[in-house]
């Protein structure tokens, strides 16, 4: 529920001029957008999307069962893996970057990543543990 209110909380204040800097200069999607959430990490119109529906699937998610909560976590994870790799290997400056993605937003996604694989397969080890301590 906390991560996936934290990407909603985020996908909102990527549309808050003064919380996101250069708000002028966001795009819908591409390398062109200069707008900075913080002053730190490139957004766009699209990657603000993103946040607000992964958001959105974490919270239906947490309310769902915790099993659902720990697929979500642990897939959101790797997702945010295969973003942190490709940051790392697109040059910013082609239409590659159609997120748009900048340094800081690679190491934010690694982090990410990390946390949310230990939390999901923590969360679903717990889960699986329950259920062989109840007989489910």
């Amino acid at each position: 529920m906390v991560v996936g209110a934290a990407f909603l909380l985020v996908g909102v204040l990527g549309f808050i001029p003064g919380i996101t800097t250069n708000y002028d200069d966001l795009s819908f999607a591409g390398r062109d957008s200069d707008a900075k959430l913080f002053g730190v990490f490139e957004v766009s119109v699209l990657h603000n999307i993103v946040h607000l529906a992964f958001g959105v699937a974490g919270i239906a998610a947490a309310r769902s069962t915790a099993t659902a909560a720990g697929l979500y976590l642990l897939v959101g994870g790797i997702v945010y893996a295969a973003l942190w790799l490709y940051g790392l290997v697109i040059d910013k400056g082609s239409s590659a970057n159609f997120v748009p993605l900048n340094t800081a937003d690679d190491w934010l996604h690694f982090v990410l990543a990390a946390v949310m694989v230990v939390l999901g397969v923590a969360g679903l080890r717990n889960v699986r543990g329950a259920g062989a301590t109840t007989g489910l």
